[in-house]
C-alpha cells in the first residue's frame, strides 16, 4: 500500500518528515523521503503537518484535510496559566438545559485529544434527558444501598431527593469503547480532560462523575441496559455537564508544589 506521495518540485529535502515519524515509516533515499513500512503507520499525521512546503501527502492523514496552524494566535504563558487555573469542578448547576450544538462541540474537542499509540477508539453517548438522568441516579443510589456504600451520598437522596451523584447537571456524557479495547480507560481520561478544559469557553461547567462511574463501569451494570449500550461496548468514563449555578472569584490553588531534578 502506497501511503506517501511527495511533490518533488516542492520538496526541499530537509528530512523533517523522516526525523519526526514516530514509527520510522519513512527514510531518506537519495535525499528524498521514501516510504519503507506503511503497515506501521499510526496515522498521526506528523509527516504532513511538519513539512514547511506542503510537499508530502499521506492517504491516512491527507494534506487536504489538515488545517494550517500558522494563522492562529498563541496564548502567552500567563494567559495559558490563568485559563487552566480558572477551570473548576462544578457541583452546583442551573436547571437550564444545554443546547445540543454545544454538547456536540464538547465531544468534538474531546476526540482530538492525544491517545495511546494514536489508537483513539473512544465514542461518546450524550444524555440530555433529565428524566433519564434521574433514573440513572436512582439506580446508582440503589446499587450503593445494596453495597452499603457511605450514606453521605445515599441519605440526602433518600430523605430529601437531593441528587448527590450527578449534582443536578442537565447533561451527562459517557465515554465508551469496544469491550476488548485495552486503552479504553486511559484514552477516555485524556479525551475528557480536553472536554473539561474546553467547557468554560462555552459558558459550561463540568465535573468528573466518579461516584456514578463506580456503578456504570462494573460488570453487568444496570446502567448498560438503561442507556442501551451495545453488548460489545463498555463504559469507560463519565462527566456531568451543565451551566454553573455560581461564579468563582478566585483561581484554583493546590498544595505546595513538590518536584525534583535528577542529575547523573
Amino acid at each position: 500500500m502506497n501511503l506517501i506521495t511527495v511533490n518533488q518540485e516542492k520538496c526541499i529535502k530537509c528530512g523533517l518528515c523522516v526525523k519526526e515519524c514516530p514509527e520510522r515509516v519513512l527514510e531518506l533515499s537519495k535525499n528524498r523521503p521514501k516510504e519503507v513500512c506503511s503497515e506501521e503507520c499510526i496515522s498521526c499525521g506528523h509527516c504532513v503537518a511538519i513539512c514547511p512546503r506542503e510537499a508530502i501527502d499521506n492517504i491516512k492523514t491527507p494534506l487536504s484535510t489538515q488545517i494550517s496552524s500558522k494563522k492562529f494566535p498563541k496564548l502567552s504563558p500567563e494567559d495559558a496559566e490563568n485559563f487552566l487555573r480558572s477551570r473548576r469542578s462544578i457541583r452546583s448547576y442551573k436547571e437550564t438545559p444545554v443546547p445540543r450544538e454545544k454538547l456536540k462541540k464538547l465531544v468534538n474537542i474531546a476526540h482530538f485529544a492525544p491517545s495511546g499509540h494514536n489508537l483513539q477508539g473512544i465514542s461518546y453517548v450524550i444524555i440530555d434527558d433529565r428524566k433519564l438522568i434521574d433514573k440513572a441516579v436512582k439506580i446508582v443510589i440503589e446499587e450503593f444501598e445494596k453495597a452499603n456504600v457511605s450514606n453521605n451520598f445515599t441519605k440526602p437522596y433518600l430523605e430529601k431527593g437531593t441528587d448527590t451523584i450527578l449534582r443536578g447537571a442537565s447533561s451527562l456524557i459517557l465515554a465508551t469503547a469496544d469491550s476488548s479495547f485495552p486503552r479504553g480507560r486511559e484514552n477516555s481520561i485524556l479525551s475528557f480532560t480536553y472536554l473539561e478544559l474546553y467547557a468554560p469557553t462555552l459558558g459550561l461547567g463540568s465535573c468528573w462523575a466518579g461516584m456514578f462511574e463506580r456503578v456504570a463501569m462494573k460488570e453487568n451494570s444496570p446502567l448498560i441496559k438503561l442507556f442501551n449500550i451495545k453488548s460489545n461496548k463498555k463504559i469507560t468514563g463519565a462527566v456531568m455537564v451543565g451551566y454553573p449555578k455560581y461564579t468563582y472569584q478566585r483561581l484554583v490553588d493546590r498544595n505546595p508544589l513538590e518536584f525534583t531534578f535528577i542529575n547523573q
